[in-house]
């Protein structure tokens, strides 16, 4: 029996949500701190959050198990989103939020870009225009 929503697109959207709701309370809470300590804090919030989860669903017993190659990938990609979250809160506490968001969403498009030069994923013809979309939509949303 096939699903009529695959299980991707409701994590994905809900990912979505809470990345709206995500902006909202950062350039909320970035309004009287430094953007550095904002992320500071967010980050150990979101430490405290998933040490829990794992603690509750005992996922912790697969970390002996990972590779080399696993860790090197998996540190690289939380540089990467510390870097990110340093820029990001840092560009909320300059910026309007519906005008940094887009902005930020531009990351679909490098990813797509990335993906398929990198990890030999195709996108067909309509796809490529979806991203050339998401590029222009993202410009359209941060003009003045």
């Amino acid at each position: 029996m096939s699903q009529i929503v695959p299980p991707w697109l409701v994590w994905a959207l809900a990912s979505a949500v809470f990345a709206a709701a995500t902006a909202l309370f950062a350039k909320i809470g970035v309004a009287d701190v430094p953007s550095g300590l904002a992320t500071w804090i967010r980050t150990l919030v979101v430490v405290a959050l998933l040490s829990g989860l794992l603690a509750v669903t005992g996922d912790w017993r697969h970390l002996p198990d990972l590779s080399s190659r696993t860790w090197i990938a998996l540190a690289l990609s939380g540089l990467a989103t510390g870097a990110s979250w340093l820029c990001w809160f840092h560009a909320l506490s300059l910026g309007d939020a519906a005008r940094v968001a887009p902005i930020d969403k531009l990351s679909v498009v490098f990813v797509a870009v990335l993906a398929t030069a990198f990890l030999g994923e195709r996108l067909s013809g309509l796809n490529w225009a979806g991203v050339g979309l998401i590029a222009l939509g993202a410009t359209l949303v941060a003009l003045r």
